[in-house]
């Protein structure tokens, strides 16, 4: 029994997890429990867990993750103001009188959606509540429409900017690290957040494009099941499609374009995003929109000129150019300030600030309450030899580099049935991604696909995250068999982008060794 005892804390885990307590407390009360076990049976060094104030100290002063509340706050204002329900409304109109109209809307918005915020649970559930009745109304067969909701809102994990990427990045630059100094170098190279977020871009455009096709075939294939909209519903005009699709796509450009740019680190990145999202939000909301209008325009001249011709203002020879400079960058920094006030005022007014934060804070605290479980239980697991067990396990399968990577990919998507992607990324990757790298493969190719793979988890039924977030927001008439049906075919597509991905690894790998 002590032999195994690493893989009875595994087992323990699932169930743990299955039976409905808290996750995190599941996680850390394992190991705590196991670690104990271990210690009395003479298997286990119980003074291991003394690292784990090393590990604690090191996720608060990470830098990478501190992204996560600022995008997850982003993307709790765009949901709470209800801009997703315009650009959903509008591009329903737009195209809604085509065979499969809706079903593309849908798909547009859930990557425009995805790219601006990365909160799969708050887009299917926002999808859910406005596309799915009117694809129903429109006549479309309620698993057809069930499958694209699903699948569009799932978009969040693999288009950047993603929570998702952002902890793959952070495990992955570890694990290739780790692989690093195993290999004996010791001048170590580390990955950044935004070659992997330039790496998802293709793959992700890739999912959105076999979503397009599958749609618009079976549009014409099957014309009973996605008939045109009613054309009674008036076509949006050009100043409605622009007023609804364009500040989101402003948003991307800023948040992504910073950091692909190389001009912002993911962290600051998300902080102009946050900001962006609060204005977008206040000039929704009614009041002072000229103001937050001359505000953002003045956000945006000062970030311009001042990475054109920057200021320091504390040096002694300055020249009257320089003075009149920074005098200016005052002026609209000041004007910026105060549309961000405007924006604040219209926000609190309508309450929308205080569900956007109670929102951010339930979602950060629940991810780094994870994250904190899972270093305690990866110290415990590999006290009890665990990182050995698995590390000799993937290098003697059958197949080499390539049979280790399917095993891998297969029980990463068997385990997506139980788990949360965080869960998965923070206990699991650890364990097998090192490895993996010494194996020979591309530490940011093996982390798309390994994305790619949990997106397709969050599909799948009987667990599968979306299924459980769509069937909350849908309609009565809409029955669980349906939903569960309706999401097989978009399965299929997924396995098809990871085939591809798979065989044409340049998707993932030209764009960061071009920008990075």
């Amino acid at each position: 029994m002590t032999q195994h005892l690493d893989l009875l804390m595994f087992a323990a885990l699932i169930v743990a997890i299955l039976s409905g307590f808290p996750v995190a407390f599941a996680i850390s009360g394992v190991a705590v429990l196991f670690a104990y076990l271990g210690w009395m049976l003479g298997v286990m060094d119980i003074t291991l867990l003394g690292a784990f104030g090393q590990r604690v100290f090191g996720l608060i002063s990470n830098t990478v993750l501190i992204a996560i509340p600022l995008f997850v706050l982003m993307g709790a204002i765009l949901e709470k103001s209800r801009i997703a329900e315009d650009l959903l409304d509008t591009m329903g109109r737009a195209f809604g009188q085509l065979r499969g109209g809706l079903g593309i809307s849908v798909v547009l918005v859930g990557a425009l959606l995805a790219a601006s915020t990365g909160i799969v649970g708050a887009t299917v559930v926002a999808m859910g509540m406005i596309a799915l009745p009117t694809m129903l109304r429109a006549g479309y067969d309620a698993r057809v429409a069930s499958g694209i909701v699903c699948t569009a809102g799932t978009l969040g994990q693999i288009i950047p900017p993603s929570t998702l990427l952002i902890i793959l990045a952070d495990v992955m630059s570890n694990a290739y690290q780790q692989a690093q100094y195993e290999q004996g170098k010791f001048a170590v190279e580390a990955l950044s957040v935004g070659q992997f977020f330039a790496a998802a871009l293709m793959p992700g455009l890739l999912l959105v494009c076999l979503y397009l096709i599958y749609i618009l075939l079976r549009g014409a294939l099957r014309p009973q099941d996605m008939p045109p909209a009613d054309l009674d519903v008036p076509r949006p005009t050009r100043a409605e499609v622009l007023s609804a699709i364009v500040p989101p796509l402003l948003l991307i450009f800023a948040v992504l374009g910073s950091i692909l740019g190389g001009i912002a680190t993911p962290t600051e990145a998300a902080a102009v995003g946050a900001i962006g999202a609060l204005l977008l939000s206040g000039m929704r909301l009614g009041r002072h929109r000229g103001l937050i209008l001359a505000g953002a325009l003045a956000l945006i001249a000062l970030a311009i000129a001042a990475g054109v011709f920057p200021v320091r203002l504390q040096r002694s020879d300055l020249g009257a150019g320089s003075w009149i400079a920074g005098g200016a960058y005052v002026l609209l920094a000041v004007l910026g300030a105060a549309a961000v006030l405007a924006a604040l005022s219209n926000m609190f007014a309508k309450r929308v600030i205080h569900d956007a934060v109670t929102s951010t804070m339930t979602m950060t605290a629940m991810i780094f309450a994870t994250i904190l479980a899972a270093g305690m239980f990866s110290l415990v697991f590999i006290g009890l030899g665990g990182e050995e067990r698995v590390a000799h396990w993937l290098e003697n399968l059958p197949g080499g580099a390539t049979g280790a990577l399917i095993v891998t990919m297969i029980i990463v998507f068997l385990m997506g049935f139980f788990l949360d992607f965080v869960e998965i990324s923070v206990i699991v990757l650890p364990l097998v991604t090192p490895t993996l790298i010494l194996l020979g493969h591309d530490p940011i190719w093996l982390g798309i696909i390994l994305a790619i793979n949990l997106q397709t988890s969050f599909l799948t039924p009987p667990f599968g995250f979306s299924l459980f977030y769509l069937r909350g927001a849908a309609p009565p008439e809409v029955t669980t068999g349906q939903i569960y049906r309706g999401v097989i075919p978009f399965i299929g597509l997924q396995a098809v982008g990871v085939a591809i991905v798979w065989f044409f690894p340049a998707l993932t790998t030209w764009l960061p060794r071009v920008m990075f």
